[in-house]
């Protein structure tokens, strides 16, 4: 009999289909935001009043940035899914840990990014006229900082960069293969992983001080830029590969028969 591919099999080519299409969207939502403003110009020392006014000013470009924000890190937390899956069978137990942090991290992501897209122009605008809630927009505004490091707002991105870090040490382990492409991709997210840990140590012991802290954790986000490319060449050649697998697989009507 012929045998059909297994139901594991299926689900296998569609997560390195999705993971294919999650790394593409990464690289090109990446590339989109290199030009596209996500703050005033010298956002960290902009005074209130420039931001108001830039705020006021840019307000479509301002969430047109923060939409693609959303959708380079939905697309990142769907990468990294797709590496937990393919990691499952070396440590079930990391894969379903590391899941659930890359689940908790969307949501982190999001709810920030949904807010620099409802909330803040709202309140730009409001403070700018002088209309209802002025008073309480002239008191979020600054709480919600997109490029004070310490602000609420950006306590809500780091929260998210650190259950992406603990995803990667996680599954460092239990992405590391036989192949080159395997060992690769274990090494770039062990090394995301661990480097943002020790940032995030450095921060605790006072090391790192608070104008400092963009570039110093930026750092541990060079083997993620890495990792993209590998990634999506990874998960092609894996669907490249599939149909060769299956046909293998399957066995004429009656070769078991003697």
């Amino acid at each position: 009999m012929t045998r059909q591919p297994s139901e594991s099999g299926v689900f296998g080519d569609q997560v390195n289909r999705f993971g294919l299409w999650c790394a593409v969207l990464c690289m090109v939502t990446g590339i989109m935001a290199a030009f596209m403003p996500l703050d005033v110009p010298d956002g960290y020392t902009a005074a209130y009043g420039e931001r108001l006014q830039w705020l006021t000013d840019s307000r479509d470009a301002f969430v047109a940035a923060w939409a693609n924000q959303i959708v380079a890190m939905v697309s990142l937390s769907g990468l990294f899914l797709a590496l937990c899956w393919r990691g499952r069978s070396n440590s079930p137990l990391s894969a379903l840990l590391a899941s659930g942090a890359v689940g908790m991290a969307t949501m982190a992501f999001v709810i920030p990014k949904f807010i620099a897209i409802w909330t803040i122009p709202l309140l730009a605008n409001a403070a700018a006229t002088g209309g209802v809630g002025a008073e309480m927009a002239a008191v979020l505004l600054p709480l919600l900082n997109v490029s004070i490091p310490f602000s609420l707002y950006t306590s809500f991105d780091y929260l998210g960069f650190w259950l992406y870090a603990l995803f990667a040490v996680l599954m460092m382990k239990p992405l590391y293969g036989s192949d080159w492409s395997s060992k690769l991709i274990s090494i770039l997210v062990g090394l995301f992983g661990i480097g943002f840990h020790a940032a995030f140590g450095c921060l605790l012991l006072g090391v790192i001080q608070a104008p400092d802290i963009e570039i110093s954790f930026g750092l541990s986000f060079i083997p993620l830029l890495l990792l993209l490319p590998i990634l999506a060449v990874t998960f092609w050649r894996d669907l490249k590969r599939a149909p060769n697998d299956s046909a293998s697989d399957a066995e004429p009507e009656g070769a078991e028969a003697h």
